[in-house]
């Protein structure tokens, strides 16, 4: 701890690579608003890893509950010699807790301690000074990613089924850096370090900033991102949720950044209404209603003093209990962070039996409450309305939830999911791909209850986040990177991109959650992935650390804060490659002033000679020529690069218009979303 005069005093010092202030970043469920509950993991039965596999996964999060079925490590061969990590005891946990599936596990407090106290002084809160969870998050990602194959898993007989990680057979390496919902810039950072020394071959992060991201040159996890881009390791973090453009955060172009998108399945908590129409209704809701019970809107149940409205939010003290008790009260939500439980509480402490609430854009969002609740979107809300307008005394029942599987459409873009563009080099479109993060499956530490109903301790918890997609994209870059060893990350970034889909299981271009409104590359990146695919991608946009800083240099980065990134003093070549032309497998234009030419290089991959066609959807207003239209390949290895013009006749009025390349062989479909603002023809 030290103030800012002697920070710039100290980085004076030639042997100070840099000094920045260490900032909170929070967990990426959506936490922030309501503590989400979600559930699902891949079950791609063709990708089998070997289970004597040796790839090794970094979790940095709020740590682990070893005791999890999931992190059983039968028949997984023993830890990997390559491993130079430890397991690290404290508080409830020894040696004995890790295993040939957790290697390695350490925790990180002095970041946050130095800026908010003792962990012993956070009131209320059950917490281990050791790697042991006492949140729930960081064993739900960690076992979304690797967990073994455990049968019957639910939440409360709700999603049941088999719970598994996208690489089952894969090891954890879990870094605890994270308490009670916040992760210290310092710890995280101290956490990378260790990760990179510890010989981990992917790093996954469900944590970031508040929007606006600071730069790359001052932001911890994209200065720890790029030396463990460096030393060959990927980097897969969650985009934020933020739900609004231009808060997207874990931005830098070493970065796998990662959106959240819907799943084929709902759980739905269905409203019959006393003239026996049923509405449909949305919530993780196991309690049994035995009877139907009168409703009352929130509004027509204001305590002495309080105005309609805001009695209708049911906030503390808003709510008079003798007009509430034993009765369903109707809600409403006023902010799009409103805590949804909380709501819950102040009508059970009123004396009400249910809760309806009506909340147009997360009404799919699996939450948990205290009584039997269920959230309504637009249609429902017309239908009871006319029944309570037309009907003396109007009553109802909210019934249990039941899974729904095969829904349509899916996948859909998260209401929650932060979009693009990136603000800090906005050539970059991010994020880069979208996975499942509504409503996911996982295992839990059975000592985080208060997000769960009626506090009730469980080891599997349905939540939602893009904290739940990042460790989706994390497994698949782990299977690819146990086909593919010698792979760089950017490589395998690239594979992960360029094969994804933006079709949804109607044959429609993927929508946004609620209303199936219409998005874009900054809601999806380059689409839902599509794990088979990326594991043959036939072509891979290639980048090193090297092109990278180019890349910054491009963009205006001083040598100084180079070092920043770097660790060591690094000078910007005479005339840096343009930001447009660095080889990433997305292609964005964010200032095109008149025709400009990019240029991109492709290596192949695959067993015989081949020849690849370009395919253009053009953006709105913009000519896309490419040369050559062909691309004619010998042998595995092989680079060639190509020219896109981009001819723009159309200003695009401060916005981004988008299209898409596609290079195709007959069976690969190789294909880079292209976004470009024309700022004038």
């Amino acid at each position: 701890m030290i103030t800012s005069d002697q920070a710039n005093k100290l980085a004076e010092y030639d042997s100070v690579v840099s000094v920045f202030e260490s900032k909170m970043s929070k967990l990426h469920t959506t936490h922030s608003w309501d503590f989400l509950r979600l559930g699902i993991v891949y079950n791609s039965n063709h990708i089998a890893m070997d289970s004597t596999s040796n790839v090794i996964v970094g979790v940095i999060d709020s740590g682990v509950w070893p005791e999890s079925e999931s992190f059983s490590d039968y028949g997984i061969g023993s830890v990997p010699e390559k491993f130079k990590g430890e397991c690290v005891t404290g508080d409830n946990f020894t040696l004995a807790n890790c295993n040939n599936k957790i290697i390695g596990a350490r925790f990180y407090s002095k970041g946050f301690e130095a800026e908010s106290g003792p962990l012993e002084d956070v009131v209320g809160k059950v917490f281990f000074r050791s790697a042991r969870d006492s949140d729930g998050h960081g064993t739900h990602t960690a076992s979304t990613i690797a967990g073994s194959i455990v049968v019957n898993a639910s939440l409360f007989g709700i999603a049941k089924g088999t719970a598994r990680g996208g690489a089952p057979s894969a090891r954890l390496s879990i870094y605890k850096a994270c308490w009670f919902g916040f992760c210290s810039d310092a710890d995280v950072l101290s956490a990378m370090d260790d990760a990179i020394h510890d010989g981990v071959d992917i790093l996954s992060l469900s944590l970031g900033p508040n929007p606006p991201q600071p730069n790359y040159f001052e932001d911890a996890v994209s200065v720890g991102a790029f030396h463990a881009f460096q030393k060959g390791i990927l980097v897969s973090a969650s985009a934020g949720n933020s739900v609004f453009p231009r808060t997207a955060c874990n931005v830098a172009p070493w970065i796998l950044t990662v959106a959240a998108s819907t799943l084929d399945r709902e759980f739905s908590s269905n409203i019959y209404l006393g003239n026996s129409k049923v509405l449909k209704g949305f919530s993780l809701n196991p309690i049994k209603m035995e009877h139907s019970h009168g409703l009352i809107h929130g509004s027509s149940a204001a305590a002495s003093g309080v105005s309609a409205t805001n009695a209708s939010f049911c906030k503390n003290n808003t709510l008079d209990p003798t007009l509430i008790n034993g009765k369903i009260v109707i809600c409403t939500i006023e902010n799009f962070t409103d805590k949804r439980q909380e709501k819950s509480i102040i009508v059970k402490q009123g004396g009400g039996v249910g809760m309806i609430l009506i909340d147009h854009n997360a009404k799919e969002v699996g939450f948990q409450f205290v009584i039997p609740s269920t959230l309504i979107g637009q249609d429902a809300v017309e239908e009871l309305e006319a029944y309570i307008n037309t009907d003396k005394n109007p009553i109802a029942k909210i019934y249990p939830t039941i899974t729904v599987v095969g829904t349509k459409p899916a996948p859909e873009a998260a209401a929650f999911s932060s979009m693009g563009p990136n603000i800090i080099t906005p050539d970059i479109i991010k994020p880069d791909i979208t996975g499942p993060g509504l409503n996911i499956l996982a295992a839990w530490s059975p000592v985080a209850t208060e997000a769960t109903v009626e506090q009730r301790s469980v080891d599997y918890n349905i939540i939602s986040g893009t904290s739940m997609s990042c460790p989706h994209i994390s497994a698949v870059a782990a299977i690819i990177k146990s086909y593919h060893p010698t792979w760089s990350p950017a490589a395998i970034m690239s594979a992960i991109m360029t094969t994804a889909t933006v079709i949804d299981n109607t044959n429609h271009l993927i929508g946004r959650d609620p209303n199936g409104t219409q998005t874009t590359p900054f809601d999806y990146g380059s689409g839902h992935i599509n794990p088979l695919a990326s594991l043959n991608p036939g072509l891979v946009y290639d980048f090193d650390s090297q092109d990278a800083l180019d890349f910054l240099c491009s963009n205006g980065a001083s040598p100084s804060q180079l070092k920043n990134i770097t660790g060591e003093l690094t000078q910007c070549q005479k005339s840096p490659t343009p930001s447009y032309n660095f080889n990433y497998p997305s292609i964005g234009v964010s200032n095109l002033n008149g025709s400009l030419s990019v240029y991109r290089t492709v290596t192949y991959y695959g067993q015989e000679p081949a020849v690849y066609v370009a395919s253009v959807e053009n953006p709105s207003g913009v000519s896309v020529k490419v040369t050559p239209v062909g691309l004619k390949f010998s042998k595995t290895g092989q680079r060639l690069t190509f020219r896109i013009d981009l001819i723009p006749f159309k200003n695009s009025n401060g916005n981004f218009v988008f299209g898409a390349l596609t290079w195709k062989n007959g069976r690969q479909n190789v294909r880079s979303p292209i976004g470009v603002n024309v700022v004038s023809i």
